[in-house]
């Protein structure tokens, strides 16, 4: 079993940046995917951004060319490096770990609360 830490959220205003990190209490070498996603207040749990073993990635369209993705699989740690940061980016971010390309199964972190405003 994985167990995720996020840090890294906090207040920012529009066009600022914030780097999400995510640290595994194992090895994350062998989880399949490592993903971000973030729920606003009244709306469903989206992803935002994955990163697969082999360092394929996928975003949502909403932070394409503003949000990048890493993992190094020897601190078992993510990042989410998010840039241009927009009012609508307001919500709750989460780390999830998925073990099997073959299941959506995974393991969550608790959320870090991101809030642009200014």
């Amino acid at each position: 079993q994985v167990q995720l830490a996020e840090s890294g959220g906090g207040l920012v205003q529009p066009g600022g940046s914030l780097r999400l990190s995510c640290a595994a209490s194992g090895s994350i070498a062998d989880i399949y995917a490592m993903g971000w996603y973030r729920q606003a207040p009244g709306k469903q749990r989206e992803l935002v951004a994955r990163i697969t073993i082999g360092g394929s990635t996928n975003y949502a369209d909403s932070v394409k060319d503003r949000f990048t993705i890493s993992r190094d699989n020897a601190k078992s740690t993510v990042w989410l490096q998010m840039n241009t940061l927009a009012p609508e980016d307001t919500a709750v971010y989460y780390c999830k770990a998925q073990p099997s390309a073959f299941t959506v199964y995974g393991y969550w972190g608790q959320g870090t609360q991101v809030t642009v405003s200014s």
